[in-house]
């Protein structure tokens, strides 16, 4: 294969990751004043309150926030 069909197909195979990507990375949803991804990813922060993902946790200036494991 020539060198420029190399580029090519290393820019189609960019262009498809990059699309991917685009794809399974959902957008955030607001929540109060901060926007938050919609990513499930649980934590329990020091007041006992659990949230869906860290993000969340701090926009409700949660504190010492840990994962709990959950899927």
């Amino acid at each position: 294969m020539s060198r420029a069909g190399r580029l090519l197909a290393g820019s189609a195979l960019l262009a498809v990751l990059v699309i991917g990507i685009a794809a399974v990375v959902p957008p955030p949803v607001q929540a109060g004043p901060c926007f938050c991804p919609l990513v499930y990813a649980p934590v329990i922060c020091d007041h006992g309150k659990t949230y869906p993902n860290i993000y969340c946790a701090r926009c409700k200036n949660a504190t010492n926030c840990v994962p709990t494991g959950g899927l």
